[in-house]
């Protein structure tokens, strides 16, 4: 098993300063290396005999990879001799960070989805460099011993864990200084532990994520959402006003982008901490959780343009989806349902299950009678069994019966009241 432990790190001036500088010159080889393997790839991508005639052809070469430009460090630092203070590892990790993001965008990860265009970095773009291979002596107490740069102090807010080894420790600029991760390993705890908790009414609870309920469970459990960055929002338009009304490259400017920095950290660990104490509420209500298969990236995408008959665009919805886009931001819904809950139930030894989330919002939860409804219908009204109750509310007692294998094509009604042939087919077979 690997974890990772973080804290905040209390550099002296000299070391900040050196950090700083190893940060600057990682950025400005990094992005040399990714502008050799994108010419490589520009010039080298289509076979010679499939090139048009007005093209050149490209002298052949190599294509870069992570072991020539790794070789490329050596003549580096002879060329360029503040290199060598930087150390060799920490070199070597940002050549591989260079060919993770160039194999991900050709190649695509284990799962074959690729990532986007790999883009050059900033100064504020590259803010953290790792030493890929730590030793555990490297700690003593409240301080870290890094090579080149020395003994850092940092808050050990909490203990290291007793049986884990070292592995690998990353320091990382952010808003409010500089902090450590510290990634642990431990062979003899496996990675998914296996949890074998079968599914029962009463230890099981369904749960609806929205933004008019951040959750609704079964139990009748409804939370709002806080809307932390909804909340700052006037205070950090205001700090936007006034650091574009600053001279670019100005010190008054840069004062005001590290508040605003600031205030959009404060607002993700608002919104963090909130997901955790939520997380740990559901999980001390049962030992199985059903919660939606939520594709929250394809809810929030772009509307397709509507054209008219004489060519002009006619209004699609974008606005008002915008703002919709927005709050979806705010509350966090995906990395809630896809990481801190399974990682705090995994933690507790409770189940986490993904149901299929097709006609949880349009079947009643008592008699799974078919009630179609639009977005805008906010509140359930049965009209076979007469249950009335939020719909959220009624789509997370859906979620716990569909957890619990039960169908709701066995009861389902269309829209003008009949019951269809397929649902009759169904029930009958």
């Amino acid at each position: 098993m690997r974890i990772a432990y973080q804290y905040r790190l209390k550099p002296t001036y000299e070391q900040r300063c050196q950090m700083e500088r190893w940060l600057d010159r990682l950025r400005h080889q990094y992005n040399w290396m990714l502008a050799e393997r994108f010419d490589w790839w520009e010039m080298n991508r289509t076979p010679a005999n499939a090139c048009p005639l007005v093209c050149r052809i490209a002298e052949p070469r190599d294509q870069p990879d992570y072991y020539s430009q790794k070789r490329s460090l050596v003549p580096l630092k002879g060329e360029r001799p503040w290199y060598k203070e930087v150390h060799s590892q920490v070199l070597q990790d940002m050549v591989k960070r260079v060919g993770k993001a160039f194999d991900r965008f050709i190649k695509g990860d284990k799962n074959g989805k690729r990532s986007g265009k790999p883009r050059f970095k900033g100064k504020n773009r590259y803010r953290t460099f790792a030493y890929p291979q730590a030793k555990s002596d490297w700690v003593e107490g409240n301080r870290v011993k890094l090579p080149k740069i020395g003994a850092v102090k940092f808050i050990q807010h909490r203990p290291l864990p007793e049986g884990f080894t070292l592995k690998t420790v990353l320091l990382t600029l952010k808003a409010d200084g500089w902090y450590v991760t510290f990634s642990l390993q431990d062979k003899s705890i496996p990675e998914q532990p296996v949890i074998d908790i079968k599914p029962t009414e009463a230890n099981s609870i369904g749960v609806d994520a929205g933004l008019e309920y951040f959750i609704a469970c079964s139990d009748g459990t409804l939370k709002t959402p806080p809307k932390f960055y909804r909340q700052a929002e006037n205070k950090l338009t205001k700090l936007q006003v006034k650091r574009d009304a600053r001279a670019k490259g100005s010190k008054p400017r840069r004062k005001l982008n590290e508040r605003i920095a600031k205030l959009h950290q404060r607002i993700a660990r608002q919104r963090q901490q909130w997901h955790f104490e939520t997380a740990q509420e559901l999980i001390d209500k049962a030992d199985v959780i059903f919660v939606e298969d939520l594709k929250v990236s394809n809810m929030t995408r772009r509307n397709q343009p509507k054209q008219g008959d004489d060519g002009t665009f006619l209004p699609n919805g974008q606005a008002a989806k915008s703002g919709r886009n927005k709050s979806f931001a705010d509350a966090g819904i995906a990395g809630f349902l896809n990481e801190i809950l399974p990682f705090k139930a995994s933690n507790a030894g409770k189940l986490v299950v993904k149901v299929n989330p097709a006609g949880t919002s349009q079947h009643c939860a008592i008699c799974l009678n078919r009630v179609p409804k639009e977005l805008s219908d906010r509140w359930h009204e049965g009209p076979h069994c007469g249950a009335s109750m939020p719909r959220d509310e009624n789509s997370g007692i859906l979620i716990k019966k569909v957890g619990l294998g039960h169908r709701l094509t066995l009861k389902c009604e269309s829209r003008s009241g009949r019951r269809s042939p397929r649902c009759t087919a169904k029930r009958s077979a």
